[in-house]
This record gives structure tokens, C-alpha cells and sequence, in this order.
């Protein structure tokens, strides 16, 4: 035990600052807020890239190559309360739990058939989003049936209780695998000194008051015989049966799942929507560009339709170029490695958290041209007839991941 741990010592650990004896790094990065700000200043000043990947290399490293060394996520407060203690894909650490869940998502919700059955639900929320520019409506529509939890609004908008649980989300979202001190000093957890824990337990309340009685009242008229067609995600995971017949999901399970599926659907989206939007209008010559391309491709007064898109090659250019300069968070979700490993010349222990920069990436001045400037033509391909893929195989742009913990959908 001795020589492994003087061999484990003198590998060479990739650059960062000297912790303090027993508190290690915690005093910086409670001083340093908000902790992203803080390692993308210390990957300046040890001039590394691998404190926190930015550079194309290393994420295909981690991505890659070392895929399964780092397929795992970590423990944290803020996952386990948000996944009802890992019982989620996600945010879920690898394990039996993680590749059912994985499993049931890839061949019953994100199937072709499933895919198409929903299409009506989409094309029929498409209708309302060319007025309220709310994904959280389009993702209510596939899992519950509905857009609103409430009467919604006169006008058709979203009314109240679809804004509190909106806002419980993008709350969850900001707070979840963020910095908090009880992550590294469970003991520390019941005092809350963040105050993380009561901030992402009262947004889940929000969350939950809406969609659990959806849940429960929908397993009870499939019980009663009420119900008998599957009409979405919902009525899915509820059918769902094991080699016995028995259910295949907990009503825990499906609860998890369901809010990790709206957590998942609300933010990237919106965000790459509302920034394209603002930035073609700071470049007008952008914007006359993709109305031509909607005007020739759709024609006008017409609604576009799934069946346009891959024909909209300029205006997924410019949703791909959002999703470069403005991502939506600093870092993808933590890998954590399973196993010793050696990354770009370093040693990666076992447990390591990995953080994959997404500006570090979309910003990097060695891959991109000019990277601050705003300019989708950066993604059309030369063959015109190829289309433009909103996710980049080289990962240069990080999105979507890729692996085994890549977007499933």
C-alpha cells in the first residue's frame, strides 16, 4: 500500500493550485464566486487546459478514447434531491439503475415510433409557439397531454401555475452540480451553509405540486380500466412491464424521469433560440439571409413543418453558431472516473470530477476563426446538398455530448 501510494504521488497530476493541508482547494473556491469565473481565471494563469477541458483534444480524450473510464457522474445534494436519490438517467452515476433507465428511454420514448406519434402533439403546440415562444409547453404536451396545468391565460398564453413551474426548473437548473461545500463535507449537509439545499428543495416543490398529482391520477384510471390508449411519455412509463407482467417502473421512478425529461427539454433550446434571434438582428444581413431560405424553402404564409428542416441548412447554421458562442452553461454535466487514467501526459485519479468547458470549446481561438464574432456561414458545408448538423462529431462545439453519456435524444 506504501508504494502504490508514492507511485500515485509522484505521477504527473495535471496543473493547479496547492490546497491547503486537509481543507485542500474548499477556502478558494468558497472565496471565488461564482466557481466557474474562478477555474476558467486559474486555467489562464497555469496556462492548462486540462484543470478543466477546453481544448478539442480533450474532450475527445475523456469523450473518447476513455469513454467508459468516464461515463460515470458524481454524488452530489442537488442530484440525488433532484433525482429522487438516482433513480433518473442523467444525472444518475453509472450502475444497474442507470442502464435500465437508459434502456427504457432509447427504445420506448426516443423510439421512431414514438417519435412519430407525437407528431401531432408537436405540430400542434407549433401552432401556439408562433405566438408563446415557451418550450416548457412543447415538452407538458408530450408527457402530459396538455399544455397547462391550470386554465392557462384568456389569450391562450401560459397562466400562472405554468410559470411557477417553469421557474422551479430554470431554478433547479441553475443550482444543480453547483458548488456546494456539504458535496465535499457531507457532515455539513444538514446545516445548509449555501442555503443550495433549501433553495433546490422549495423549486422541486414547485415543480413536483404540478406534475405529481398528473402522475398519480393517471396511474389510477390505468388501474380502473379509465384509460386504455397510450397517448404520450406518460401513459409509456406507466405501461411499461417487466418479464412478470408487473410494472416495470415505480411511480418514484417515473416521477424522476419525468422532471429530468422536463429539466432537460426547457433550457438549450430557448436559450439557442432567443440568442440567434438577438444576434441576427445586431446583423441584419444574417436575418434577410434565413427569411429568404424560410421563404424558398416553406414559402410564405405557410407554417414551417418538421419535414422542412433539413432543407432550413442557413437557419440551422445559425441555431449551431448559438450553440457555439452562447452555450447554456459554462460546463457540460460532471463525468467522474471510474478508474486510474492517463489524459494528455497527466494523471487522472480515480474519482476525479471532469468538467468539459463548453465556451472553452466554442470560443477556442485555435479552432475557430475570429471565435467572438457571430457568423453561421462557419458551418455550411462545402457540398450543398450535406446537411448542417447541430451536433459536431469533433467535438469543437459540446452541446450535446457524445458516448455513453451523450443526449439520447
Amino acid at each position: 500500500m506504501s508504494r502504490k501510494r508514492k507511485s500515485i504521488k509522484h505521477r504527473p497530476l495535471p496543473p493547479g493550485p496547492t490546497g491547503y493541508p486537509i481543507t485542500g482547494c474548499l477556502p478558494e473556491m468558497i472565496r471565488n464566486r461564482p466557481t466557474f469565473r474562478w477555474i476558467h481565471k486559474l486555467m489562464q494563469e497555469t496556462d492548462t487546459e486540462i484543470a478543466c477541458a477546453s481544448a478539442s483534444e480533450a474532450p475527445t480524450e475523456f469523450l473518447k478514447k476513455h469513454d467508459l473510464i468516464f461515463a460515470s457522474r458524481p454524488h452530489c445534494m442537488s442530484a440525488r434531491l433532484t433525482s429522487c436519490n438516482y433513480l433518473s438517467t442523467v444525472i444518475s452515476p453509472i450502475g444497474d439503475q442507470w442502464k435500465k433507465m437508459r434502456r427504457i428511454l432509447s427504445s420506448h420514448v426516443l423510439s421512431p415510433s414514438m417519435h412519430r406519434k407525437l407528431h401531432e402533439k408537436r405540430g400542434e403546440e407549433a401552432d401556439h409557439l408562433v405566438r408563446y415562444h415557451y418550450c416548457g409547453n412543447v415538452i407538458r404536451k408530450a408527457v402530459f397531454g396538455k399544455r397547462f396545468f391550470g386554465p392557462g391565460k384568456e389569450d391562450g398564453g401560459p397562466g400562472l401555475q405554468e410559470r411557477e413551474h417553469v421557474d422551479g426548473l430554470f431554478t433547479i437548473l441553475t443550482y444543480l452540480y453547483g458548488f456546494a461545500i456539504a458535496d465535499y463535507v457531507p457532515c455539513l449537509e444538514i446545516f445548509d451553509f449555501d442555503g443550495y439545499k433549501k433553495i433546490i428543495g422549495d423549486a422541486l416543490d414547485n415543480v413536483r405540486k404540478y406534475q405529481d398529482p398528473e402522475i398519480t391520477n393517471r396511474v389510477e384510471m390505468w388501474r380502473k380500466g379509465i384509460k386504455k390508449t397510450e397517448d404520450d411519455i406518460l401513459d409509456v412509463f406507466i405501461n411499461l412491464k417487466d418479464s412478470e407482467h408487473n410494472p416495470l417502473l415505480s411511480v418514484q421512478e417515473i416521477r424522476a424521469q419525468i422532471t429530468e425529461i422536463m429539466l432537460a427539454g426547457v433550457d438549450n433550446p430557448s436559450n439557442a433560440v432567443e440568442w440567434a434571434i438577438a444576434e441576427m438582428i445586431n446583423q441584419p444581413h444574417i436575418l434577410n439571409r434565413a427569411c429568404r431560405e424560410l421563404d424558398s424553402v416553406v414559402g410564405r404564409g405557410k407554417m414551417v413543418q418538421e419535414s422542412d428542416l433539413p432543407n432550413l441548412n442557413y437557419v440551422r447554421a445559425c441555431v449551431k453558431e448559438s450553440f457555439r458562442l452562447h452555450p447554456v452553461s459554462p460546463f457540460n454535466v460532471p463525468h467522474v472516473s471510474t478508474e486510474d487514467a492517463v489524459v494528455g501526459g497527466y494523471f487522472i485519479p480515480r474519482g476525479s470530477h471532469v468538467l468539459l468547458s463548453r465556451p472553452g470549446l466554442g470560443r477556442n481561438p485555435r479552432v475557430w476563426e475570429n471565435p467572438l464574432d457571430y457568423n453561421p456561414d462557419r458551418h455550411m458545408v462545402e457540398v450543398e446538398s450535406a446537411q448542417v448538423e447541430l451536433v459536431d462529431h469533433d467535438l469543437r462545439i459540446l452541446s450535446f455530448s457524445t458516448g455513453r453519456r451523450g443526449c439520447p435524444g
